[in-house]
């Protein structure tokens, strides 16, 4: 099958969401620019460390005037439907352009097999590299991002006080109470 590109260029709509009950959701981003909408699974902890190295790049752009500080606007509404999965995200990163002033955050489709004797990089216009979806934000974009980012992280289960695993609805078995439950 041939290689799938989804690039979308300051795209109307780029967030984080869910589809599910805590504790079985399951961790979309999505982008949509016009009539096109892309959806990527991924696992919650990548949501997390996202919004964490964005807000670090972020925050260090700023502190070297390179971005302004600027109020993030606010996208509380749902992921768009249809909600069509294009692959499963293995590998994400992010970057500034420099010459564009641009952040640039990629996801890549976790299920492509690599061989070990061909490169890690592959241009865009290689026909044999995974799927991927890559956008370019202006910084209140990304920014804003990893605001939601976080607000759908903390949405889940509450930790347990003694260990911080996810706390069930019944509660759930312990390893600091020596495995006994905890309501």
């Amino acid at each position: 099958m041939a290689r799938r590109l989804f690039l979308f260029d300051r795209p109307d709509r780029f967030i984080p969401g869910t589809i599910g009950e805590p504790g079985q959701r399951t961790f979309y981003l999505q982008a949509r620019e016009g009539a096109r909408t892309v959806s990527v699974s991924l696992e919650k902890i990548q949501v997390a460390a996202l919004a964490e190295r964005l807000r670090a790049l972020l925050d260090e752009l700023e502190r070297r005037d390179l971005v302004p500080a600027v109020e993030t606007p606010e996208d509380a509404a749902p992921l768009d439907e249809p909600l069509n999965e294009a692959f499963r995200a293995g590998t994400l990163s992010i970057g500034w352009d420099a010459q564009s002033r641009l952040i640039v955050i990629e996801a890549r489709d976790g299920s492509f097999e690599e061989d070990a004797d061909e490169p890690d990089e592959y241009e865009d216009d290689d026909p044999d590299g995974p799927d991927l979806v890559r956008v370019r934000l202006v910084a209140a974009e990304a920014r804003a991002f990893a605001v939601r980012a976080e607000q759908v992280v903390g949405a889940g289960r509450p930790p347990c006080p003694l260990c911080g695993q996810p706390l069930d609805p019944q509660g759930h078995i312990c390893p600091r109470r020596n495995g006994r439950y905890l309501h």
